[in-house]
């Protein structure tokens, strides 16, 4: 069998922060493997159950509940210690009542949150592509590696709420002035403000959003905002 190229380990110092993992202990930590999510911005499934989640004790355990096929991100088991998990995955475990999905929260990146059973079907997608493809049509790629073939009409920057594990679009959430953003990343990682202005990119600057927490207005790069709805959330990201 062939082995997928690239290292399975990281030296504990240089792993992301909101891992959770201990920087004393033994030198390396499993890595994440190529997949849906960018490496900086997800977990790999094994260092979630031990580390993040503290259901299991040990990469041991972690294994025994992985290859068992207790382990479904968004509807699908997954079967790899390396399998990235990020933004906005659902995360069930065989035998365990809780549902998870991962959020931005308390400048964290990533941080799993407890959700209702009737919420672990649906999952908010940022929009970052579009293609023409045959005769016409849209394929319209998805944060998380995800693309669909769909005449929906949407922009990059905006968020579709999907059905999974179907990848069915439910309501599409535009990027636009007044619609309720959630950041995603640095500092301010999981606030949630209203959308003030959108400034156009150019040459020099990219892209740009004037959003409002509370009593200040901060402006940020369009991609780390995720709109989430127009009064509220559309699901529970609390």
């Amino acid at each position: 069998m062939v082995s997928i190229a690239g290292s399975k380990k990281l030296k504990r110092q240089m792993a992301p922060l909101f891992w959770g993992i201990g920087r004393k202990d033994k030198r390396f930590v499993i890595t994440v493997k190529p997949g849906p999510h960018k490496k900086e911005y997800a977990i790999p499934t094994a260092v979630f159950l031990r580390d993040t989640l503290k259901i299991v004790t040990s990469l041991r355990e972690a294994k025994t509940a992985i290859y068992s096929g207790r382990v479904q991100v968004d509807g699908v088991v997954r079967k790899s210690l390396h399998h990235a998990i990020g933004l906005m995955d659902i995360v069930e475990l065989k035998d365990v009542t809780d549902v998870y999905r991962l959020v931005p929260t308390e400048g964290k990146i990533l941080k799993p949150i407890k959700i209702n059973d009737s919420e672990k079907s649906k999952k908010l997608v940022r929009v970052v592509s579009k293609t023409t493809i045959n005769k016409g049509k849209m394929q319209i790629g998805f944060h998380d590696g995800r693309s669909i073939i769909s005449d929906t009409k949407v922009s990059i920057g905006d968020t579709c709420l999907i059905q999974i594990p179907e990848v069915k679009i439910l309501e599409v959430i535009k990027l636009e002035k007044g619609v309720q953003g959630l950041v995603t990343r640095g500092v301010n990682s999981g606030q949630i403000g209203k959308i003030e202005t959108i400034e156009e990119g150019t040459f020099i600057l990219p892209k740009r959003v004037i959003l409002s927490l509370g009593d200040r207005k901060i402006e940020i790069p369009a991609d780390i905002i995720m709109p989430v709805g127009k009064e509220e959330p559309v699901i529970q990201i609390k």
